[in-house]
Parts: structure tokens; C-alpha cells; sequence
């Protein structure tokens, strides 16, 4: 009944006249005098103050939409159980019914100095989840990543095919999967001419699949090479995978509402709130190039984001709800990295950590649909849909070469090669999504985006000189912190 009242309500609101108005106010007073619609045992629960104080901040909220005409996006149309705050809530409270249990155990553990009474057939277990070898090396760099091969002239062609063998490999991994994504999240599937089709909505269920095939291709990486002895306890990788997997969540979440070629901008602006938080927080000092660069980022994406094209449809609410999720995607993803810096100073490779992360990712995820019962809903929507279990498989593929991709690149050439390479990519995405996808990008949203992408290569070129600046440097001297 609430529901049934709460729509016509909205129909109401979206496209008012004098009628629906007039029938509305009936409504609401009837409500109020009446308790909740003639129900007799309500108002003692909720009277006519309470029914009224309802009433008016759903009368406020539909305010924006009445005033500019604009009809509500479908995706604000579907049921609370699709509104992605609702959801953000349901996959929160699914993890801490994984998180709170397993932090109780390691404080029962820590609590019972475990590691000197402990015995038996599980100590090995508990020792290396909770415990660890807890040997940390004395610099960040020992055993994170292994020494960086220098190219010699005999062997320069070699190092030109692995330089084009590294970027063909990350360009095909993330514009395949920047173009999938979009697909998965914005399009149909099963439409005909007389069935519209049906969209898929569980980004988590995404996030699992990519997670698993992540874990699965990490997990036989380390069986099959040599890797450092592993010293971390386990559950430090958790924090890096919550975060990871609600950073993972919103970006997949966000291409609801906003259009892919404005997400990549956004992730590519990210060092904007980096160097306000270093600045306020850690009280870190930059160079001038850095806040010009940071300035020019600012000015691009603005021009992007404020230029209007002839077919823009979407309304305010919709855009609002687009942002929220990219500033949570920023959040959670910094938050990752900055994890990952610390639980580098245990002695292990990337590929360790890639592993130690997609366990838990696996764990939470998994948890969460299992609670939901949303997982044997997705794996009907992929028996319903075969086009769909290719997209997901080839999603969930095309992220686990690229993080190996990623890995390898960096090994052999470099932070400054692989940056490079990646805003490359990032172009490269906004262009095929538009050419794909049709998207209309306007001549200041273009210029917009030319000026991003000047002012990323700007920072790539001027950090390289710093570096190369900072080892002449004499040694009681330290170069500016960067980000």
C-alpha cells in the first residue's frame, strides 16, 4: 500500500497539473486526519504530525525535478532495492558479518598470547593469519620489487619489442575491459522487438567474478615461481580488500549515472584531492609545477564536465549520484594504495600481495551474495544470457592479465614508462567509448580533455627531471615530497 502511494506520489510530482496537485493535498490531508490511510490502530503509532512530516520532505525532494522539467532517470525509477545507497548499506552490513567475527577471533588470540601457548594441527594456520613471521624489512624497497634490469646497447631491439610487447598488452587488457564494462553496466540483454530486454545491476557480483579469476591466476604465479618468504599476517590484506572491493563497487556503480569518458577524467583528476590531503593532513610541501599541473586538471575536466550536448538527458539527482560514487571510488582507492605502501615493508612481491588480496576480496564477496541470496540470481541472469557469461569472463580475464601487465612493465621499465603508457590509455578509452557508445563530446568538452591530458604528460616529464635532479643532489640535501 505504502509502495502503491509512494509511486503515484512520484508520478505526481514528475509531471504535475492542477489535478494531481489537487489529489495529492486530499491525499496528504486525508492521511493526517485519518492516520495512515483509515487505518484506526495507526495513529497511535504515527499521527498526523508524523504522517505530514513525511509528507513534506517528499514534497521537498522532487522539488529539483519540478522545477526543471526533467523526468527521473530509470535507474531512479527501479525499486529501493536497486538505489545505490540502499545497496552500499546491504554489501557494508554483508562484510562486517564476515569482519566483526574475525576481528573478535584475533583479539581472543592476541588476548590469550596464542603464539607462545598454541598447539596442534591449526597453530601453522593461526600463527601465519594472525601473527605472521612479523620481520619487516629495514627499507620499503628490499623485496618489494625486484631490481629493475637496465637496458644495454646489445641488447636495444630486445628492449624495443618488450616495450611494445608491454604496451600492447595493457592497451588491449583495459580498453577491452573499459569497453565491456560499459556494456555490462549501461545496455541490455535478451532485447528483441517485442521485449525490451533486461539490464544487470549487481555490480558485486562483477567485482567477485573479476576478484576470483584475479586470486585463481595470482594464486599459480606463486606456485610456479620463486617468491620471497612470505612474513605478513593474512589479515592485514583485509583492509586493502574491503577497500578495494568498495572502490571496484563504485566505479562499476557510477556508469549508472554518469557517462564512462566522465569517469575516466575523474579517476584521471584524482591527484587533485591527493595533494589537498597531503597538504592538510601530512603538511607536505610541493613544487610549483605540481599545483600548475594540478590547476590545469582542475580547468580540463571542468571545461568536460560543464559543456552540454544536444542529446544530454540526464538530470540533476542522476549526475549528484554519479559524483557521490567517483569521490567514494577516489576515497577507497587511495586508501588501498596507501595500505599496500605500508604492507609492502614485510618482505613480498607484487604478486603476493595480489594474491593476499583477491583471498579476502573472494571471502567478502562471495559472503555478501551468499547473505543476499544474489548470487544464484546472477548465475541465472548468465544461464538466461550467454552474451552476458562472455562479457563477464572476458571482464574478469582482461583485469588479470592487466594487473600482470602492470606488474611486469614496472619490473622492466619503470613507474615513469608504465604512467605514461597508461594516460595513453586513458585517451585512447574516452575516444573508443564515444566512437562505440556514441557519446557526444562538444568542442570545449574536447579542449577540455586535450588540456587533462597535457597536463598529466606535464607532470610525467617534470617528475622524470626531478629524479634525475635529486640524485646530484648532495647528501645532507632532500628533494620536495611528490605524489
Amino acid at each position: 500500500m505504502l509502495l502503491l502511494w509512494a509511486s503515484e506520489v512520484s508520478c505526481d510530482l514528475t509531471h504535475p497539473t492542477p489535478h494531481s496537485m489537487r489529489r495529492l493535498c486530499i491525499t496528504a490531508g486525508a492521511w493526517g486526519r485519518e492516520g495512515c490511510w483509515g487505518f484506526p490502530s495507526l495513529p497511535a503509532a504515527l499521527g498526523p504530525s508524523h504522517c505530514r512530516r513525511f509528507c513534506l520532505p517528499l514534497v521537498l525532494a522532487s522539488l529539483p525535478t519540478m522545477a526543471t522539467g526533467e523526468e527521473i532517470a530509470p535507474a531512479l525509477q527501479d525499486s529501493w532495492g536497486d538505489f545505490w545507497l540502499f545497496r552500499f548499506f546491504v554489501n557494508a552490513a554483508g562484510y562486517a558479518s564476515i569482519v566483526v567475527p574475525g576481528f573478535l577471533l584475533i583479539q581472543y588470540f592476541k588476548r590469550r598470547n596464542y603464539l607462545e601457548t598454541g598447539r596442534g594441527i591449526c597453530f601453522p594456520v593461526i600463527k601465519s593469519c594472525v601473527f605472521g613471521s612479523e620481520v619487516k624489512s629495514v627499507h620499503q624497497d628490499d623485496g618489494s620489487l625486484p631490481p629493475r634490469a637496465e637496458p644495454t646497447e646489445s641488447s636495444t631491439a630486445r628492449q624495443v619489442f618488450k616495450l611494445l610487447f608491454c604496451a600492447a598488452g595493457l592497451q588491449a587488457s583495459y580498453l577491452t575491459w573499459g569497453v565491456l564494462q560499459e556494456r555490462v553496466m549501461t545496455r541490455t540483454y535478451g532485447a528483441t522487438e517485442t521485449d525490451p530486454g533486461e539490464k544487470f545491476k549487481d555490480s558485486q557480483f562483477l567485482v567477485f567474478m573479476n576478484r576470483i579469476l584475479a586470486f585463481t591466476v595470482a594464486g599459480l604465479y606463486c606456485a610456479l615461481t620463486k617468491q620471497p618468504r612470505h612474513g605478513a599476517p593474512m589479515y592485514k590484506y583485509s583492509f586493502a580488500s574491503l577497500s578495494n572491493i568498495l572502490s571496484s563497487w563504485c566505479q562499476y556503480e557510477a556508469l549508472k549515472y554518469i557517462s564512462f569518458p566522465t569517469q575516466v577524467l575523474a579517476k584521471a583528476s584524482k591527484v587533485i584531492p591527493v595533494m589537498m590531503m597531503g597538504k592538510l593532513v601530512s603538511r607536505k610541501s610541493y613544487e610549483y609545477w605540481e599545483y600548475l599541473t594540478a590547476a590545469l586538471i582542475s580547468v580540463g575536466v571542468s571545461m568536460f564536465l560543464l559543456s552540454s550536448g544536444p542529446n544530454r538527458t540526464v538530470s540533476t539527482v542522476t549526475t549528484f549520484s554519479g559524483i557521490v560514487l567517483l569521490a567514494g571510488y577516489i576515497i577507497f582507492d587511495s586508501f588501498t594504495s596507501n595500505w599496500q605502501d605500508a604492507l609492502f615493508t614485510y618482505k613480498m612481491s607484487p604478486v603476493q600481495m595480489m594474491f593476499g588480496v583477491n583471498v579476502f576480496s573472494c571471502l567478502f564477496t562471495v559472503g555478501s551474495l551468499l547473505e543476499q541470496g544474489a548470487l544464484l540470481e546472477s548465475l541465472r541472469f548468465m544461464a538466461r544470457h550467454s552474451e552476458f557469461t562472455a562479457h563477464a569472463v572476458l571482464l574478469s580475464v582482461c583485469s588479470a592479465c592487466g594487473q600482470l601487465f602492470i606488474f611486469y612493465t614496472i619490473n622492466q621499465f619503470g613507474a615513469a614508462v608504465f604512467t605514461i603508457i597508461m594516460t595513453l590509455r586513458q585517451a585512447f578509452a574516452i575516444l573508443l567509448s564515444c566512437l562505440i557508445y556514441g557519446h557526444t563530446v562538444t568542442v570545449v568538452g574536447g579542449l577540455g580533455v586535450a588540456v587533462v591530458f597535457v597536463a598529466l604528460f606535464l607532470r610525467v616529464y617534470a617528475r622524470s627531471r626531478m629524479k634525475k635532479c635529486s640524485k646530484k643532489l648532495p647528501p645532507g640535501d632532500t628533494p620536495v615530497q611528490k605524489v
